[in-house]
């Protein structure tokens, strides 16, 4: 028995790659290894001997297999590092062609309009502000005004953090709108301010129109003086330039529960033909929310609303995205399908810019 046990083990160390491994599994612990046909002997054992021997020989055997296995997997990981070694590639080199088709990447239509946004908007004086995607209920809902009855706090609108039971912290949510940076960025920086917000939101939604996460862009400005003038002015500015036209826009009564008054934004286009041409023709189409920032919100952000006034608005990334460049569903953003970033993608000369034209 230990010469069996010290004849496998050693030959075991010895395995070169699993060829070698299996062929020491099989004189071993096969059908016709030495091990098997000593457990066959067991039967012609007096009982007294088998229970001493058969113990001995069931302990040999795992032992045998646990030394396989272990073998096995280190001959594996020796081969992958082997292989991680000889395939190693630097991921920063820039792309070669290979001859199967074209090796250049591009650009997603909604980083490039999220390129584009961020140019218009720092050309009239906007700082970009960033914030966490996961927000605190205080920091989502009630910073902005939004009461405990709101339909938004529902768990079919909002994507709830799971939390331990017991725990009775206030919940965590997936930020359903960036309007958390805004206070975020009142709190750090106090008034005067002027900030866009872009980033990922996240709402129980999934349609034509409507995806689980989206993009948005919200904007702020605070000063002692700023009007719904001046909003119009910023919108109208930021549409011109976008669409590379002039474009007319109309205000509609609305409510926000984190704006007094609140508008609604609708901008002049045409409907023909299943396409929507904006900046010409006689109809209208609503892109955004907008209003002055509620004096509560103010509050919030550590900002005397008797002192300071300013205005808000948001807008979708991807729907104006399909808006300027024809895409006809949103959900195509997500399907990660290689012939549509083909089309509607951006090469690195092709992107559009403030200098070259948005």
């Amino acid at each position: 028995m230990e010469d069996l046990r010290s004849k496998y083990l050693t030959r075991i160390g010895e395995a070169a790659d699993e060829a070698a491994l299996e062929e020491v599994r099989l004189s071993a612990i096969g059908k016709k290894g030495e091990v098997a046909l000593a457990m066959r002997e067991l039967g012609r054992m007096s009982p007294e001997e088998r229970q001493v021997e058969g113990p001995r020989l069931n302990e040999l055997k795992s032992e045998i297999t646990s030394a396989l296995a272990a073998r096995k997997a280190a001959l594996h990981d020796a081969a992958l590092d082997a292989r991680l070694a000889g395939e190693w590639l630097d991921v920063t080199l820039p792309g070669r062609r290979s001859g199967r088709g074209p090796a250049d990447g591009s650009v997603h239509p909604v980083s490039q309009v999220w390129e584009e946004v961020t140019a218009i908007f720092a050309d009239m004086g906007f700082a970009v502000a960033e914030g966490p995607q996961v927000e605190s209920d205080w920091y989502n809902f009630d910073a902005l005004n939004i009461p405990d009855h709101h339909p938004a706090r529902g768990e079919m609108d909002t994507f709830y953090m799971a939390r331990a039971e017991g725990d009775d912290r206030p919940p965590h949510v997936l930020r359903t709108h960036t309007s958390p940076v805004q206070i975020r960025s009142m709190q750090e920086m106090g008034a005067p301010l002027r900030i866009i917000c872009p980033g990922r939101v996240y709402r129980a939604d999934y349609d034509q129109t409507h995806t689980p996460m989206f993009h948005q862009v919200e904007g702020l400005a605070i000063d002692r003086d700023i009007s719904m003038a001046n909003l119009k002015w910023v919108l109208e500015e930021f549409f011109t330039a976008y669409f590379g036209r002039s474009v007319k826009t109309r205000f509609r009564a609305s409510h926000f529960p984190f704006t007094e008054p609140s508008a609604e934004v609708d901008i002049q286009c045409s409907f023909e033909g299943g396409t929507v041409k904006v900046g010409e023709g006689d109809g209208w189409l609503e892109v955004l929310g907008s209003g002055m920032v509620h004096p509560h919100v103010l509050r919030s952000g550590g900002v005397d609303p008797d002192e300071w006034q300013g205005f808000a608005f948001g807008m979708g990334i991807d729907r104006i995205a399909m808006l300027k460049y024809g895409i006809p569903d949103l959900r195509a953003f997500f399907d990660s399908d290689l012939r549509w970033l083909r089309h509607y993608g951006f090469g690195g000369l092709q992107v559009p810019t403030l200098r070259g034209g948005v």
